[in-house]
């Protein structure tokens, strides 16, 4: 089957508010790329529920580490109910639909540099 992913992805955890008209609930991401996550929730979101996040993204500037807030709309495009998980029983895929270019961006270096990071770790 060919890989229809636009951008790459990392597996990685960053905190994640999730919410609609109805609910506000804090995660975090299992996985992230520049179009979209995956993650935690503890409700089952039905596909094409439309979401408004905020992803908090760890960033270096000018030599001290500060944190980039990312406001942007999103889309479930998955779900799955995980056994025996707990709280949060639901796994979502989320893709960004509504996100600014710069955040976007912004979420492509964060994504890039951590491969980067990965793989020179693997020459050592």
């Amino acid at each position: 089957m060919k890989e229809r992913r636009v951008h790459p992805r990392i597996d990685h955890h960053l905190p994640l508010k999730v919410s609609d008209s109805e609910f506000d609930l804090v995660t975090k991401t299992i996985n992230i790329s520049a179009s979209g996550a995956y993650c935690s929730v503890d409700r089952p979101l039905a596909p094409m529920t439309k979401l408004n996040m905020v992803v908090l993204i760890p960033i270096k500037k000018s030599g001290s580490k500060t944190v980039k807030k990312i406001n942007c709309g999103g889309i479930v495009v998955r779900r799955e109910q995980v056994a025996d998980n707990g709280k949060h029983a639901w796994r979502v895929g989320i893709f960004f639909n509504d996100i600014k270019d710069k955040d976007r961006k912004v979420l492509a270096s964060y994504v890039n540099a951590h491969i980067k990071s990965l793989k020179k770790r693997k020459l050592s």
